[in-house]
């Protein structure tokens, strides 16, 4: 039991770490940043989609 606290501790410790470790910078305050248009939420509506015909079609197999 002490072993497998110590390890999930661990592998907590080391997920935090390497977000902290890799992170990247701020963004520049010119130019000014592209904004994200409607594709970007067409292809998030796209996939919930995907996900939800195929969730359905596992619940009526």
């Amino acid at each position: 039991m002490k072993s497998t606290n110590l390890l999930f501790l661990t592998l907590l410790f080391l997920v935090i770490a390497s977000g902290v470790l890799m992170a990247q910078p701020g963004l520049p305050n010119s130019p000014s940043q592209a904004p994200i248009d409607g594709g970007l939420g067409l292809l998030a509506a796209a996939g919930g989609m995907y996900a939800w015909k195929k969730l359905r079609n596992k619940t009526e197999a």
